[in-house]
């Protein structure tokens, strides 16, 4: 019977105490904008163009740095999966 209580106090911490997922905030998006370059409201082919641009110049292997090249696919993730949830 202790197992259970166990297993149930497990259950509760894992389920109700873990942390939400984090959500985009206005600062996270208009850094995005700024490392692409971009104003803000532009659109799909506008931040993939940006993309393409900026990523040509600092992928590791033309010589740019890994943490550039990471900055800028992490600043395209967050501003086409905002456009693609309508925000």
């Amino acid at each position: 019977m202790k197992w259970l209580l166990a297993i149930a106090l497990i259950w509760f911490a894992w389920h109700y105490l873990r942390p939400a997922p984090k959500r985009a905030t206005l600062t996270d998006t208009q850094r995005a904008h700024r490392v692409l370059g971009l104003r803000a409201g532009a659109d799909e082919s506008e931040i993939r163009a940006a993309h393409r641009r900026l990523l040509a110049e600092a992928h590791p292997d033309r010589g740019g740095s890994a943490a550039a090249s990471t900055e800028i696919n992490a600043a395209r993730d967050l501003l086409l999966g905002a456009l693609r949830r309508g925000g």
